[in-house]
This record gives structure tokens, C-alpha cells and sequence, in this order.
């Protein structure tokens, strides 16, 4: 091999390696840079949540959620401190006004994230928390406050956790496990937690899902059974305890002589009497803006040979609703 194209080679792998930006060097150092930057952002996540529940974290808490080893952690913790985002008191570990508006940012963007997903990108429940996790250590401020309004400013994610407001506002989480409920009357379901996601799944595969009513018809140490009204439903204690339930508001008593707007036949009126709670969002602000309000007539109109989307009459005008739609708009049927 002659000089000049050793020189060349040599050239050109140097630049392959070191070019500024998308040589090998410069995408490794990015993706090491991001790498940490997730780590610190589940950390703060972390300390958030446990703020929240009146608990401290802790090293050992922190190499648990994160799965590294505590030499890992104590790094993490010292780096952290540096970039004033945490402060330590013995073995507890405290947010600062600093990391707290991080923190904040961060589960705005997730609970964001699986807000989209979920109302429009059509995601599966059980798949959009993973999703949701990949992107939000990747979207700024001012991205996420476009996404929040385009959506209309929905308050809570599909899991019925509170979306933190762009101040960094965070409503105060509802009701109580399912294991902890006493009373004999119906219940609301307020909230489903995804993790860990053995028992979401086992939630999910059981029908049950967020604004749901429910009642308890007997428990047990080895499984809670539970009614709709219309289907049964068994879960184990250990999974019940991530349903969390509330006594039922206005909207909900007022859903009892009330039937989905699916079920009108066609030659049924129907009064409207509320949206179910888990419309939220750009789904909810574009049923309000389409004159679906309390009070309001509708009835069928058109049928569609393949049954969905139907066509429904509203103040004068025609629209279209999927069935899966239709089913979070409660009527009362007019003789």
C-alpha cells in the first residue's frame, strides 16, 4: 500500500471517527448524554413520588427504582447535588425548588404522552406507559405546552393520575384502594395503577377500566368479586390494591337511569345527561364544540351498512361517532 493512500485511510477514518456531530465519537458522547439525562430524570421522578406519598427517598429506594448498583447511586446523588436538584439529610434524600420543577416537568410529559397516545394515536392502555417513557425525556417547555393545548388542557392521564399544569400545579390524587373500601354502595373507579405491570395487565384482561361503577358482592383472602351491574369480575387482593375507587359524584348518580348513546336504536331519542369522566381532553373539548351538552336531543340517523361510524342528528346538524364514542356518551331515552 503506497503512502498517499495509507494517508487517505487514515484521513478518512479519523473524520468517520471524530467528525463534529455525526462522527462515532460525537454520537456515542450524545447518546451517553442522553443516557445520564434519563437516569437523572427517573431519579427526580422518583424523589417526586415518594414527596407525594409523605415518604423520604432514599439511596437504597433510589437503586431500587433504577435498578443500578449503589455505587452508581451515590454518584448519581453527589451529581445531582452539584446541579443543586437535590439536598441530603442523613439518608434522605430532599428536592429542591429547582429539582422540583424538574421533576414536575418531567411527569407532565409523561402523563401527556400517554394522554395522546391513548386519545389519539389509538394506543393499546397497556402499551402507551412504555411509549410514554421513551418520549418524555425528549420534548422541551415549549413543546409541551402546544401538546397540552392542543389536546384542551385535559387534567388527568388515562391512568386517572392529574396531568401537572404548566405553573407546576398538581391536583391531589383520588380515592382509595379497592382493598380499603367498606361501604356496601356503589364506587367509581378513579384510578388504575400501571406498575407493576403483571397486575395492570391482569386489570386490564378482567374488563375493568377507568369511570367504571362498580359494587362489591363478596370478598375473601383469596379474591375480591365485584359487579357492573352486568358482568362479574374476580381479582386477587394484591391486584386489587392498584384499583383505586371513590364514592360516585352527581354525574355518575345521574348515569344510573341513563344508557350509553350506542345503545339508541334507530328509532330512539335520547336526552343527553353527561360525558363519562375519562373523556378528556381534545375528545371532550370537540363533543362540547359538536352541541353534545347536558340536556341536548340526538337520536340515530343514517344507518351505515358496517354499523360503525353511525351517524347521529344533534341541534339540527349531522355527525359521526365510532361506537367506542358513542359509548362514553350517556342519554336518557326519550318515549
Amino acid at each position: 500500500m503506497n503512502t498517499t493512500l495509507w494517508i487517505i485511510i487514515s484521513v478518512t477514518l479519523l473524520a468517520i471517527i471524530f467528525l463534529p456531530r455525526i462522527g462515532l465519537f460525537a454520537v456515542y458522547k450524545t447518546y451517553r448524554e442522553a443516557q445520564q439525562r434519563e437516569r437523572m430524570e427517573d431519579a427526580l421522578k422518583h424523589l417526586l413520588d415518594r414527596e407525594q406519598q409523605g415518604r423520604h427517598a432514599s439511596p437504597e429506594s433510589l437503586a431500587g427504582t433504577l435498578d443500578i448498583q449503589r455505587s452508581n447511586v451515590m454518584r448519581l446523588i453527589e451529581q445531582m447535588e452539584t446541579q443543586g436538584l437535590l439536598e441530603t439529610h442523613g439518608t434522605n434524600l430532599h428536592l429542591t425548588t429547582q429539582g422540583e420543577r424538574w421533576a414536575m416537568h418531567v411527569v407532565r410529559a409523561h402523563r401527556l404522552w400517554e394522554r395522546y397516545l391513548t386519545d389519539e394515536a389509538r394506543m393499546p392502555l397497556e402499551k402507551v406507559h412504555t411509549e410514554a417513557h421513551r418520549r418524555e425525556h425528549t420534548i422541551t417547555d415549549a413543546q409541551l405546552d402546544e401538546m397540552d393545548a392542543a389536546m384542551g388542557y385535559p387534567t388527568r392521564d388515562p391512568h386517572g393520575d392529574p396531568i401537572p399544569t404548566r405553573e407546576g400545579t398538581l391536583l391531589k390524587a383520588e380515592g382509595m384502594p379497592l382493598t380499603a373500601w367498606q361501604s356496601e354502595g356503589p364506587m367509581r373507579i378513579v384510578h388504575l395503577e400501571d406498575e407493576p405491570a403483571l397486575a395492570f395487565e391482569q386489570i386490564l384482561a378482567a374488563g375493568l377500566r377507568l369511570g367504571q361503577t362498580i359494587r362489591v358482592l363478596d370478598r375473601n383472602p383469596q379474591r375480591i368479586l365485584l359487579t357492573d351491574g352486568e358482568t362479574e369480575y374476580r381479582l386477587a387482593p394484591a391486584v386489587a390494591a392498584n384499583v383505586s375507587v371513590a364514592a360516585l359524584p352527581e354525574s355518575e348518580v345521574a348515569k344510573a337511569s341513563a344508557i350509553p348513546l350506542a345503545e339508541l336504536t334507530h328509532d330512539q331519542r335520547g336526552e343527553i345527561v353527561t360525558l363519562d369522566d375519562a373523556v378528556q381532553g381534545f375528545t371532550r373539548r370537540r363533543f362540547l364544540d359538536l352541541g353534545l351538552t347536558p340536556g341536548t336531543t340526538i337520536y340515530p340517523e343514517l344507518q351505515n351498512f358496517f354499523g360503525d361510524p353511525r351517524a347521529y342528528r344533534v341541534r339540527g346538524t349531522l355527525i359521526a361517532l365510532r361506537k367506542d364514542q358513542a359509548a362514553q356518551i350517556w342519554v336518557k331515552p326519550i318515549s
